[in-house]
This record gives structure tokens, C-alpha cells and sequence, in this order.
């Protein structure tokens, strides 16, 4: 099998968890003691040795070379240690470079459905992702929350791009290293599962001119997928609070997902939340 992009970032993935992984988590006899160690993880004949392969084989595999067999795609997947996450990403980009080819879509438009709950939507912050996380959707509250999507051109509506690229996204997580560093992740994710998608590749090539994190991050390797989780906003009208967040996919369109930002009832973050609620109503009524 002749080189690819996708075998080429299989073996990138590779050599950044070789390079996460402490020699002393291996057994003792796997570990060479000759000479300096100049690298902070293993060495790939330390990877050669537990996957039963030839250091040239291991090299062809980390260097985007050789697509490695299942058995020792399924070994070095154990010897990373890898994430349920992490191991369907690398899985997907096999698959990729094997031949295994999906439609990619271009920027969508939010499903009716989805449109008629965000009408219906009053009280919570909501908006619809659709792949790459393009913003496609939102509701008056979120606008308020978040920034007023609408100012934006649409070729600029993405999740990512705003949190790399608007100033006001770093002040308004309590932490926004966090938060970006995920986006980042669930970004690559989508890069094994669309590795021909030219506007997943735009973003990425912009993102990486514009932001020296996104790009150190990008380097990384990284993975990540999130259905629903909790983060500290710091809101210039509301204040500080904090937020859960939910992701709903609806069978109709499976790219699009339903976000919802909530706060516990009778807390101090569901008053500020309604604060924010409030503040949503008096701008669409100004």
C-alpha cells in the first residue's frame, strides 16, 4: 500500500504517544539501558519489541509507510494504552488509508425540526452544530451568551474558529484552555472520520496561521469526543456561573447536534442564567 495522508497521520499519532508513555510502564527487560535516552517516552525499538515486529516494520508504520496488520494495530493500540476515543480515531484513519471512502458534506443548513425547537427554545441557551462544528443554528439566548452569531459572515460561523479567533471567547470561560483544547480534539476527530472534507482542511490551515495554540495543539494528536459536561462562564451581564451543557443528535439529521446550556434549579447560576435570559429579550426588543 503506497503512502497517504491518512497513514502519514496514523504514524504522527503514533510517535506522539510513543512519546507519552514512561519507559516505566513497560516490563524491565523491554527497556534499553544502553546509552542516553534522548527521547522523554519509549524508543521504537521498545515499541518493536512489545508489538513482536521488526524495528524497520514499526519505523514504516510510525514514518506513514505501511499500514500496519490488525493484529499489530491492535497491539500498539494496547501498548499506547489508547482511549476508547483515541483507538476509533486511529481505527478511522486505517480505514481511510485501506480505501474506505465517505461522502463528505459541505456547510449544511439546520434541519426544520431543529429550527422549530430553537424557535420554541426561550428560556435556555441553544444552538445547532453541524459537522466541523459550523454553528448553523441559534436562539436569542445563546447570542447573548455566546456572541451575536448573526454579525458574523457565515463562511465564519464555526465554533472553533470563534473560540481561536474572538478575544472575548478567552475571558469568557474561566477556562478557556480547556475548552479550546477540546475543540481542538473533537476537530481531528472528525479529520480521520471526513480526511477529504477541503472545508474541515481550510479551517484547520487557517486556524493554524491564526493561533499559535490551535497549532501547537493540533501537533498533539489529540482526540476528543463530548456529549455533555459542565464549564465556568464568566458573563460581563450575568456574571459568573456555572453551566451544564447536553448534546442531542436527532435521527433525522445525524450530523446536526441540539446544544443546551442549564443551570441547577433555584441556584445562583439558574438566577444569573435568567439574567442572561432577560438581557436576551431586551436586545431582540431594542
Amino acid at each position: 500500500m503506497s503512502s497517504s495522508p491518512q497513514l502519514k497521520a496514523l504514524g504522527e499519532f503514533f510517535r506522539a504517544r510513543r512519546g507519552e508513555i514512561s519507559p516505566d510502564a513497560i516490563p524491565a527487560h523491554v527497556v534499553s539501558a544502553a546509552g542516553r535516552r534522548r527521547v522523554a517516552g519509549l524508543r521504537r525499538e521498545e515499541v518493536a519489541q512489545l508489538a513482536a515486529v521488526s524495528v524497520d516494520y514499526y519505523t514504516r508504520v510510525e514514518q506513514g509507510r505501511l499500514a500496519p496488520s490488525d493484529q499489530v494495530f491492535a497491539t500498539l493500540c494496547r501498548t499506547f494504552a489508547l482511549s476508547s476515543e483515541q483507538r476509533a480515531y486511529a481505527e478511522d484513519l486505517l480505514n481511510h488509508a485501506r480505501g474506505y471512502v465517505m461522502t463528505v458534506p459541505g456547510r449544511e443548513a439546520a434541519h426544520d425540526r431543529l429550527q422549530l425547537l430553537l424557535d420554541q427554545l426561550t428560556e435556555l441557551p441553544a444552538l445547532v452544530l453541524g459537522p466541523r462544528m459550523d454553528v448553523l443554528a441559534w436562539n436569542g439566548p445563546a447570542a447573548t451568551l455566546i456572541t451575536d452569531f448573526a454579525r458574523l459572515p457565515v463562511t465564519e460561523r464555526n465554533y472553533v474558529s470563534i473560540t481561536f479567533t474572538t478575544p472575548e471567547m478567552r475571558d469568557l470561560y474561566e477556562d478557556w484552555s480547556s475548552v479550546a483544547r477540546t475543540c481542538v480534539g473533537i476537530l481531528r476527530r472528525e479529520a480521520a472520520e471526513n480526511p477529504d472534507d477541503p472545508e474541515l482542511a481550510g479551517l484547520v490551515g487557517r486556524l493554524s496561521i491564526a493561533s499559535d495554540d490551535f497549532r501547537r495543539w493540533w501537533a498533539e494528536h489529540r482526540v476528543a469526543e463530548q456529549d455533555f459536561g459542565a464549564k465556568v462562564m464568566l458573563h460581563p451581564t450575568a456574571g459568573r456561573m456555572r453551566l451544564n451543557w447536553d448534546s442531542f443528535s436527532y435521527a433525522g439529521a445525524a450530523r446536526q447536534q441540539l446544544i443546551l446550556w442549564s443551570a441547577e434549579a433555584g441556584s445562583p447560576d439558574s438566577h444569573a442564567l435568567a439574567t442572561l435570559v432577560s438581557a436576551s429579550r431586551g436586545a431582540l426588543e431594542a
